[in-house]
């Protein structure tokens, strides 16, 4: 079974079915979802979060697959002789301007100058929560390679990124690092940095597949039947990473909840899911906390085992686990 590419409509990029982005007629009730929320959207209890012991990457993963949560999307991955980071975001607000908009509940437990040597950055969309300008400028002329979909490219060039460091893919496009070879898959989102580029660069996921393991990193998504066809295609998935946080009535079709995370992961044929995009940035009306307690609920109620790490501890995926560490700071 193969992935089809992306298909365009002028110089937009259509998702995967029919979709309702967060469009200018939906921003009111939005906004007023927001303002009369009574939800803990921002911790009350400040979060902290232990500094990464980066001396822990002088040794190898033990079994081949180690995961350090940096925050939010942003992960270092070390998986069969190679190590990846996805995201990486690590300014203060993901917003055009660090004078406002949404603000990091914690800071980054590792320092960008501290990170351990890269393989290869996956940037999965040019979303501000995902394509961070300042972070993408630290690696500028570094002989780093990254994978991109279509139309990222232009960013990271004009950032400083080496052009021949870079590989554009679209969905169904590999590219070989190391012994692993990463895969973009659909997803069912947007994109733009404003309101007058939307749909224009393509968004994706990622099948990174190596000669032990073989995990999954979904980035942003609403549900659709393409998990099963990705988990058909490419499955059984040792790790699913799959967003949880940032859903609302809104945009059902972009973001998935915990719900349909779930639902995803089984549907992706996976043995331990991981989330992601949660717990870290203010940018939807529920509780900061709210993602992980349902995630938890779900997991027990849909017999799935679940991968929770601490934020900043490089953990071994060696099968369930969670740490409870956002208990600590809720506030109820």
């Amino acid at each position: 079974m193969s992935i089809a590419g992306a298909k365009k409509e002028g110089r937009k990029f259509l998702n995967p079915i029919p979709t309702k982005e967060a469009s200018m007629g939906v921003m009111i009730p939005i906004l007023l979802e927001y303002i009369n929320n009574k939800a803990e959207n921002v911790p009350k209890i400040p979060i902290t979060v232990p500094k990464t012991d980066t001396s822990i990457y002088n040794t190898p993963s033990a079994g081949g697959l180690r995961v350090t949560w940096v925050g939010h999307s942003s992960l270092l991955i070390e998986v069969d002789g190679i190590r990846i980071l996805t995201d990486p975001v690590w300014s203060q607000r993901v917003s055009f301007s660090q004078a406002f908009g949404p603000k990091r509940f914690f800071q980054p437990p590792i320092a960008l100058d501290d990170l351990p040597p890269l393989d290869v950055v996956i940037v999965s969309h040019d979303h501000y929560d995902h394509l961070d300008k300042a972070t993408i400028k630290f690696f500028a002329g570094k002989p780093i390679q990254f994978i991109t979909p279509m139309g990222v490219c232009k960013y990271l060039e004009d950032w400083g990124i080496l052009k021949n460091y870079i590989h554009e893919v679209d969905w169904g496009d590999s590219v070989l690092i190391g012994d692993c070879s990463i895969t973009a898959t659909p997803s069912r989102h947007f994109s733009g940095r404003g309101i007058f580029n939307r749909m224009e660069t393509l968004w994706a996921s990622f099948v990174i597949k190596g000669p032990q393991h073989n995990i999954y990193f979904g980035a942003d998504s609403g549900w659709f039947p393409g998990f099963a066809e990705i988990g058909e295609a490419f499955g059984p998935f040792d790790l699913t990473m799959l967003e949880i946080g940032a859903y609302g009535k809104y945009w059902p079709d972009i973001h998935m909840g915990p719900d349909n995370a779930t639902n995803a992961h089984l549907a992706l044929k996976g043995k331990l899911m991981m989330p992601l995009h949660w717990a870290t940035f203010n940018l939807a009306p529920h509780a900061w906390y709210e993602p992980g307690e349902r995630l938890v609920k779900y997991g027990e109620e849909k017999n799935i085992k679940l991968f929770m790490p601490q934020p900043g501890k490089p953990t071994e995926v060696n099968g369930a686990y969670n740490s409870n560490w956002w208990k600590a700071f809720m506030s109820i």
